[in-house]
């Protein structure tokens, strides 16, 4: 496993002075943000792909570090009823892909989307319930008619580029829990798999090694990220889990992102990782920092202090005790 950075939580630095940055701490490998919500800050992938020389030499500012890139990210929401920017999100997807394909890169990380409720609806409508009836129609229609005909044909155009495809499994969108990602996938293809992010799956009240084992045994699991989450069971009784108020209410929120090892402890993160090990996964463990408590770079080397004690680096041996 290589300890990485998701690379948009320094933006504002141009990007050779914050691969310099992420090195002199200890990353490995990067994972860099293509457009969507993380933005272009250090890879525009049309720009790149429309010139050779300026392609080489982003990769070379990375080989030159003795960094590598874990992953191109392009979240966004394809499936939204906002045209302009589900177009927007699918053609950045589409020239991520390519771009990752001529950079040697495996994996894309993205969401799943989440369409309207009907043909012609304003905005995308996430159902989580059951009942009313309606709602179990409308997420079956969602499916039916957007879903998997989307994914099927980028599961397609990934695999003939030699690219995975990392749904984040994320509140607010189709794909959210091991169960809808692996019903993607079994309509989809083995190009989709899931981008593993313990934090979105605490506070939907699934445990993250028994995600991981689940997910594992159908080698679903082509990235992971690294961020935490803090639950407010006093809050939770008041809002619930679904809590809609602004992360930015965080005295009175149910549960808010924090930095690795301030929303569980170093024994939780040493049992995820060792599941990932378990599980076959030997890939980037990326560092994505929203804790609203500390500054970018205190909760970020504090993710890294944390990790360093449980990552697992070197092969397995063999077993010479059995």
């Amino acid at each position: 496993m290589k300890l990485g950075v998701f690379t948009v939580l320094f933006s504002e630095m141009p990007f050779e002075e914050m691969l310099d940055h992420v090195k002199s701490l200890g990353i490995e490998t990067v994972e860099i943000g293509t457009g969507g919500y993380p933005g272009t800050a250090h890879c525009d992938p049309a720009e790149l792909l429309a010139d050779e020389s300026k392609m080489k030499a982003f990769k070379k500012a990375v080989d030159d570090r003795e960094l590598t890139i874990s992953s191109l990210s392009c979240h966004g929401n394809a499936l939204t009823p906002d045209k302009d920017f589900a177009e927007a999100c699918h053609n950045t997807l589409l020239n991520t892909i390519r771009l990752a394909q001529k950079l040697g890169v495996s994996t894309v990380t993205t969401f799943s989307g989440t369409p309207g409720a009907y043909e012609g609806a304003k905005q995308p409508s996430w159902p989580v319930a059951a009942w009313p009836n309606e709602y179990g129609e409308m997420l079956k229609w969602q499916w039916e008619e957007k879903l998997i005909p989307y994914w099927k044909e980028l599961a397609q155009f990934a695999e003939k580029h030699d690219v995975k495809i990392a749904l984040e499994l994320h509140g607010g969108f189709l794909v959210h829990s091991p169960a809808t990602l692996l019903k993607l996938r079994t309509a989809c293809g083995e190009a989709i798999g899931a981008n593993l992010d313990p934090s979105h799956l605490w506070w939907q009240g699934i445990d993250p090694v028994a995600a991981i084992k689940i997910l594992g045994k159908e080698n679903a699991i082509h990235f992971f990220h690294a961020k935490d989450t803090y639950i407010d069971q006093e809050n939770v009784n008041m809002h619930g889990l679904l809590d809609m108020q602004s992360y930015a209410n965080m005295q009175d929120r149910a549960w808010y992102f924090r930095s690795v090892g301030y929303g569980h402890d170093v024994k939780t993160w040493a049992d995820i990782i060792s599941a990932l090990r378990l599980v076959g996964y030997d890939g980037a463990i990326s560092i994505e920092h929203e804790d609203g408590l500390m500054s970018i770079d205190e909760g970020f080397q504090k993710a890294i202090n944390t990790l360093q004690q449980v990552l697992i680096k070197e092969p397995a041996p063999d077993m010479w005790w059995v």
